[in-house]
């Protein structure tokens, strides 16, 4: 039995994909022409990680984060808890590649998050590898509050460096 070329093509973008990533930029447009928004400012930092055996753990925060300041964050005032919990985003998970209507995608299954309504939830991503080896993951959603409102997700990733 033949490979079909999109299978192919899935499972090429499956092996680019794996390794390490650093976030360059994640960056929010909006099909009502409002200004561009970056939900963890504009030196927000994060990684993604995608696995050989299709695991994968992505986490991003607010660049800059203050300390808390107590040794646990079950001992610090409830705001610092809060501030901490709003400048941090993370889940994991598995992942699988696939290529829907021509546009190479990841779909990641959530099995644990900081948010828990992310659990069990599918993520999915559009794929693309620029020609300087940069991965630009990107989504669109409807902005919540905002009827007929869509958010368009850019995230740009690097390869990270081994040290």
């Amino acid at each position: 039995m033949a490979i079909s070329p999109l299978t192919d093509q899935a499972t090429e973008t499956a092996q680019r994909l794996q390794g390490v990533w650093q976030l360059l930029r994640w960056e929010i447009a909006y099909s009502d022409g409002r200004p561009s928004s970056f939900p963890y400012g504009e030196d927000a930092i994060g990684l993604i990680q995608y696995t050989h055996d299709g695991g994968m753990a992505g986490t991003i925060s607010r660049g800059g984060r203050p300390r808390l300041s107590g040794e646990s964050v079950r001992s610090v005032p409830e705001a610092e808890r809060l501030a901490a919990f709003e400048s941090y985003f993370s889940y994991a998970g598995s992942y699988e590649t696939r290529i829907h209507q021509g546009q190479a995608q990841v779909v990641h299954q959530v099995d644990l998050a900081l948010n828990p309504n992310f659990v069990g939830s599918q993520q999915v991503r559009n794929v693309d590898f620029a020609a300087d080896g940069s991965l630009t993951l990107s989504a669109s959603d409807p902005l919540p509050g905002a009827l007929g409102v869509m958010r368009h997700h850019r995230l740009v990733w690097r390869r990270k460096k081994a040290t």
